[in-house]
């Protein structure tokens, strides 16, 4: 029996995706639910599982987009499984047999009738030299075909001028990838939100010394309790829930002519996975504890690593949280996560001198932006807004503890 299978659909409005890659090869036999390819939609990298044992046939190459029902591939369920590495799978025969003809020897045979272009000669014919002339072209940098190196009228009509004008003796290679789905969709989405939203940056700076001597004094205990370190994320998720209550334009966006304004927090936190950036949400963030935000973010940011994120696990979010600062980032201006209408940018912590009751001192100092769509969020709302953020960080105790530390960590 010979089963068709399809693409299946990878989410709601995902009508077609591109085949990343094949994990198996054209007569291969498979086994029930093995992975045989990983296929791009425009938001994740799922792995589509065979859906019966028996001998592959590819319908579709890699880098092709293919629409949701398309048959990819057929199964010959009929077919025995190989006894053993003795036996191959008839691509593994062919390929055998048509190796030996492909050898170098022939091409070696030829290889005295090509003439081979030699560069640096500089000997240009009156018509080569009057073409390379109107280009600009030093006649030294080009190869000629003709005898002894000398530059043919044929060689100075295909030369190009180089990027600079001193001879290079190193690499000049170039390769060319095809963009991933994932990666187009992405700049898409990117260009769009710098065309269709009215962005605007705020800025402003978190002394960290708080945060730091608190993680200092509980990490062990809370990882050890609850088995997940006490990071940043947790206080930045937390106090960025605290300054979305206050400022409930900030967690709104456009709908044509509506603004509409959500009154749960679902915390889109961007992470860099192997095909790309991935953006998981936190979903109902206001309901967890600083023990809660830490699981839910090492869960995500494991399954976007690991490529097992799912669309479902990466649709929606009201705000977005990205953190620049684990490359080294020190400032930046981060991109708008549509349709949301704002997204706050962690960088670098640095020590810096900061003045603290009339003395300079140095303290661990973080940028923090605010990018924000500023047809619905106006200045006041979003400079409140990371001013609320700075407030909640730089005294987490009595603002997001209630003064009860051991209990907001649940130790």
């Amino acid at each position: 029996m010979i089963l068709e299978m399809k693409v299946p659909s990878p989410g709601e409005s995902i009508t077609e995706v591109e085949i990343a890659s094949w994990l198996v090869a054209d007569g291969d036999y498979v086994e029930k639910d093995q992975a045989i390819a990983e296929v791009d939609s425009d938001k994740a990298t799922l792995e589509l599982p065979a859906e019966a044992s028996g001998i592959i046939t590819l319908k579709a190459e890699e880098g092709d987009a293919v629409a949701v029902g398309q048959v990819v591939c057929l199964i010959d369920t009929a077919a025995a499984k190989p006894s053993g590495a003795s036996e191959p799978a008839p691509s593994a025969e062919a390929k055998k047999a048509t190796a030996p003809v492909a050898t170098p020897a022939p091409v070696a045979a030829s290889a005295p009738a090509v003439t081979t272009p030699q560069k640096g000669a500089g000997i240009a014919s009156p018509a080569a030299q009057k073409i390379l002339a109107e280009k600009g072209i030093d006649p030294a940098q080009v190869a000629g075909t003709g005898r002894e190196g000398r530059i043919t009228k044929e060689d100075a009509q295909q030369a190009v001028p180089s990027m600079g004008s001193a001879p290079t003796h190193g690499s000049r290679g170039e390769s060319r990838t095809k963009l991933s789905m994932l990666r187009r969709k992405v700049a898409e989405r990117l260009v769009a939100a710098k065309n269709e939203t009215a962005m605007l940056t705020t800025f402003n700076e978190v002394d960290m010394s708080a945060i730091f001597a608190l993680r200092k004094e509980y990490k062990d205990a809370f990882a050890a309790k609850h088995g997940v370190g006490l990071g940043f994320m947790s206080f930045f998720t937390l106090a960025v829930i605290r300054a979305l209550k206050m400022f409930p334009a900030v967690n709104s966006m456009i709908d044509d002519k509506d603004m509409i304004t959500y009154d749960f927090c679902d915390i889109s936190i961007a992470v860099s996975g192997p095909k790309g950036l991935m953006v998981p949400v936190i979903r109902n963030a206001e309901l967890l504890s600083f023990r809660g935000v830490e699981a839910e973010v090492k869960r995500l940011a494991v399954r976007a690593r690991e490529g097992a994120i799912t669309v479902d696990e990466m649709t929606g979010g009201t705000f977005t949280i990205t953190n620049g600062g684990v490359f080294g980032s020190m400032l930046s201006t981060p991109i708008i996560n549509p349709p949301q209408s704002a997204i706050l940018g962690m960088h670098n912590i640095v020590e810096r001198p900061v003045v603290k009751d009339g003395a300079i001192v140095a303290a661990p100092v973080m940028y923090v932006a605010l990018s924000y769509d500023h047809r619905i969020i106006d200045g006041r709302e979003s400079v409140g807004f990371l001013v609320a953020v700075k407030e909640a960080l730089e005294n987490p105790i009595e603002v997001l503890m209630n003064n009860q530390v051991k209990q907001a960590l649940e130790l």
